[in-house]
């Protein structure tokens, strides 16, 4: 089994105004990043980091959070991952659900109740995003190295319907919590495995 440690941006202007960011490329807010510097990694990755492989989303509040949060000696090995973008989320982009919602009506309603086929105008559902995901899971499976990603929201509960099984309709099977790594594993085939959710990175190393 390899662990397979997945992480979310810190905050945004958008995620503090509650706007759809999908690819749009918003930067890390300035209180983001002030959030971001007093996060740690746990102790078993920030000291083995050559063990590790280190993986980030191509956008720039994943990539910058990868350059606060993670120890300096692994910043050569980062690597750009263009499978970790987060959900394409289309025209809504830049709007709020609310907005979006109110305009759309019962259109809306009946898309959001597609669960895995939700799929916003010109966007991707989450079940694309894990069909893009399958081959860099499998891959990363294959190399038999640990990995941290650094990512998106969409991208972790992506994963987490993989591994659980949910079809994203009704409640989730866990409430995946910011400020805090979701440590999964991959099973030999590249499938993932909930091992321990929303460990906190705020003073993550005395964490239990």
């Amino acid at each position: 089994m390899i662990p397979l440690v997945l992480i979310r941006h810190g905050p945004t202007d958008w995620n503090a105004a509650g706007r759809i960011q999908g690819h749009t490329d918003v930067p890390l807010s300035e209180a983001g990043r002030r959030a971001v510097r007093t996060w740690r990694l746990p102790a078993e990755i920030a000291e083995a980091t050559g063990d590790w492989d280190w993986l980030t989303s191509p956008l720039a509040r994943a990539q910058e959070t990868a350059q606060i949060l993670l120890p300096a000696a692994a910043h050569k090995f980062l690597r750009r991952e263009p499978a970790l973008i987060e959900m394409h989320w289309g025209t809504w982009e830049g709007h709020s659900l609310a907005e979006v919602r109110q305009a759309g009506g019962t259109e809306t309603a009946d898309a959001e109740a597609r669960g895995l086929d939700f799929c916003p105008p010109g966007g991707e559902s989450p079940r694309q995003v894990q069909a893009r995901l399958a081959p860099l899971l499998a891959a990363l499976d294959a190399r038999r190295r640990p990995v941290v990603a650094i990512t998106h929201k969409g991208v972790i509960r992506a994963v987490l319907a993989q591994a659980t099984g949910w079809n994203m309709t009704g409640r989730a099977p866990a409430r995946l919590q910011d400020g805090c790594a979701h440590r999964f594993v991959l099973d030999g085939a590249g499938a993932p495995r909930i091992e321990r959710l929303n460990i906190p990175l705020e003073g993550s190393e005395a964490a239990p």
